[in-house]
């Protein structure tokens, strides 16, 4: 309890669960209508308590990070399927094996971008991943190896999908609502990048994509890793040659091999 909290008229939250959990033990206390609505997980997770629990979702963790004072992000969004380099012997294909590079690539821009962040006391540039394996714990892995903070945004989903060891603790997340998961990424975003991934990468990449196109959000670098696997599995020119998208739309984003083309082509956006 804070000294603020301390000086009001009235009770605050915490001391009204205080009380609550004194009550006498009677019928009427036992009963769930008796608890206060707050503390209620039934009543929290009713159907009509949609739209609390929405709201409550995006504002806990925008709370947790204001209070660190985070004021931009890198994001890094990628497969979870792509295996450490070590690793990529044991690979399902050969394709994931050969994008294992992709780990030791993102391990190091998010390590480099990471060194810039230290420099602001990790308030800005900080590096934000799903909070998966994969590319997502490439990314928290060099943030770490660098000495600073990351983010994860982890999803609840009915297979495995725990954080990552390398995720900072006090900025993991997890989430129930997919669509305020989006918005967190996107919230603070200085520069999206993108590796090589499947639905989830390419639903995240496409959806920003959008928000950039039609001007419901700021343009800023975006970056995808490895022009091999994203024009095999992308005819961008097909699009515009069929008058889908715009030709201009293509210079919505860039591609690079490296980490270092990466901090170049954010480096020349802020520049320009």
């Amino acid at each position: 309890m804070t000294d603020q909290t301390k000086t009001r008229p009235f009770p605050d939250a915490e001391e009204d669960m205080r009380h609550w959990d004194e009550a006498p033990d009677t019928p009427q206390t036992r009963h769930p209508a008796y608890r206060l609505a707050f503390a209620d997980s039934d009543f929290m997770l009713r159907d009509e308590l949609r739209p609390v629990r929405l709201q409550l979702e995006l504002l806990k963790p925008e709370l947790l990070m204001n209070e660190r004072g985070i004021q931009s992000t890198i994001v890094m969004f990628g497969g979870a399927r792509i295996p450490r380099p070590e690793d990529a012997e044991g690979a399902k294909t050969r394709t994931l094996a050969e994008l294992s590079k992709f780990y030791d690539v993102a391990r190091e821009f998010a390590r480099l971008m990471t060194l810039r962040s230290v420099q602001s006391y990790g308030r800005e540039d900080v590096i934000v991943t799903g909070g998966g394996p994969g590319v997502m714990e490439a990314g928290n892995r060099g943030a770490q190896e660098a000495g600073g903070v990351s983010i994860g945004l982890n999803i609840v989903l009915p297979h495995e999908q725990a954080p990552n060891s390398y995720v900072t603790p006090e900025l993991s997340f997890n989430f129930h609502y997919f669509a305020i998961r989006k918005m967190h990424f996107l919230m603070r975003a200085k520069a999206i990048t993108v590796f090589p991934g499947g639905f989830g990468t390419l639903d995240e990449m496409f959806e920003t994509l959008t928000l950039i196109q039609t001007d419901r959000m700021h343009k800023m670098p975006f970056i995808l890793f490895g022009r091999d696997f994203w024009t095999r599995i992308i005819n961008w020119d097909a699009l515009a040659e069929a008058g889908t998208i715009a030709r201009e739309d293509l210079d919505l984003f860039h591609f690079a091999e490296t980490a270092q083309e990466a901090i170049a082509i954010i480096d020349g956006f802020e520049a320009a």
